[in-house]
């Protein structure tokens, strides 16, 4: 299930505008969470129903969202990456190439 903050911001992006702290604030009084503060201009608060038909999208953003975290983390530091490069410029050899290859292949976007 797509999170509340995930449907609003894809909300707000279908209408043309940015996620902003300034002006759009959600809370969680204990009973859930809701929009307390929206303020965008020539954007009204969105409703339940609304909030609603962006899950399905919710939940493949959130998806991709977790997919790139993981490739982020085995992609590795830049520095080891400079390394394979080195090496496989010096080597003529492709470990680099090789390793984000098989990064993206455990990791499919969908």
């Amino acid at each position: 299930m797509a999170s509340f903050f995930t449907k609003t911001k894809l909300y707000i992006e279908a209408n043309s505008k940015t996620w902003d702290d300034t002006k759009v604030r959600l809370q969680d009084d204990g009973s859930g969470v809701y929009i307390k503060t929206f303020t965008y201009d020539g954007l009204a608060k969105p409703t339940a129903e609304q909030l609603a038909s962006y899950e399905t999208a919710g939940n493949a953003a959130e998806a991709l969202s977790g997919v790139l975290a993981k490739r982020k983390k085995e992609y590795l530091s830049w520095q080891k990456q400079m390394e394979m490069i080195y090496k496989d410029q010096k080597n003529g050899t492709t470990t680099f190439k090789d390793h984000c290859d098989k990064v993206r292949s455990d990791n499919p976007k969908g």
